[in-house]
């Protein structure tokens, strides 16, 4: 049985230290709380095709743009339920539609080219996303670490840190344990705001007396641009 979900809001991003980190915790401490998940290990798999037509064109910074992943929120095996996420971003509105599917029912579609094995309008729009380009496979494993907050007083707001972010191109799967090659510099950790308007003044002062500005950063463009690199390396090195 699979089930579907939607997400539409503003997601800011900000590269801070661990210290800045410490400080914005015990600026937040009155009117947010960590999740009842705590410190959680996130599994990605991110779908692209054979040229990396997807993060290629997101890469681009275009106005609107889409991407294919997989989800976990621990280490999978065959029957238990992963989330197939497709993330859209229009003029810095992100959209975000996700099913929950059996892995094994995941892959074999995939695999195989053929249709999730469910009946819905985000199953339509992940087989139009599928057909419009092409065949998709598994091209980076990516994982971090998250601790999410959320709104004591319940509204739509919420506020990741995200450190411990690495990828790797070999074991394609959410079965097998992260690992990978390191995308942040020690010491330094991703915090994103989602929000579904305008954040919090006590937020807007922290940061301002912080000096921490927004910034771009993808994850998955930040591994594609390190394949990247390394490839070039590669050659030079064959030449």
């Amino acid at each position: 049985m699979s089930h579907q979900n939607t997400f539409q809001r503003y997601e800011i991003k900000y590269m801070i230290s661990k210290a800045q980190k410490e400080r914005i915790l015990s600026v937040i401490a009155p009117y947010m709380s960590i999740d009842k998940y705590g410190r959680t290990i996130i599994r990605n798999l991110y779908f692209d095709t054979d040229s990396y037509r997807l993060i290629r064109r997101s890469n681009e910074k275009p106005i609107y743009k889409e991407k294919l992943r997989i989800r976990s929120y621990a280490l999978a095996t065959p029957d238990s339920d992963v989330f197939v996420e497709l993330k859209k971003k229009y003029k810095s509105v992100v959209y975000k539609r996700r099913l929950t599917l059996p892995e094994h029912a995941v892959m074999e579609a995939f695999s195989d080219g053929t249709p999730l094995p469910v009946s819905s309008q985000i199953g339509d729009e992940i087989a139009y996303f599928r057909e419009f380009y092409g065949p998709l496979t598994p091209k980076v494993y990516l994982s971090y670490a998250r601790e999410a907050f959320y709104m004591l007083d319940g509204s739509d707001f919420r506020i990741t840190f995200d450190d411990e972010i690495q990828y790797r191109t070999s074991d394609l799967t959410l079965t097998k344990e992260p690992s990978g090659t390191p995308l942040l510099k020690d010491g330094l950790v991703l915090m994103e705001v989602k929000a579904p308007g305008a954040l919090p003044l006590w937020l807007i002062k922290a940061l301002t007396e912080e000096r921490i500005f927004k910034t771009t950063f993808s994850k998955y463009g930040t591994a594609y641009a390190d394949i990247l690199k390394t490839k070039v390396k590669g050659d030079a090195y064959h030449d």
